[in-house]
């Protein structure tokens, strides 16, 4: 996995905290869930990932 993609998921990761951080202080349930979507989607990029360099490792 490459700095730049590891940089990209974290930011993606915190993006979505945030919006659902807001979206919870905010009462608004769309925004909160769009937040936990996000955070959803980076960490299972993140996971794909590490599969990844599991096998290339192996070589």
């Amino acid at each position: 996995m490459g700095d730049d993609d590891k940089i990209e998921n974290k930011k993606d990761e915190l993006w979505g905290k945030g919006k659902e951080a807001v979206g919870d202080a905010t009462g608004d349930d769309e925004l909160k869930s769009q937040g936990q979507f996000d955070q959803t989607k980076a960490n299972l990029k993140q996971a794909g990932e590490k599969v990844k360099d599991a096998f290339s490792h192996n070589d």
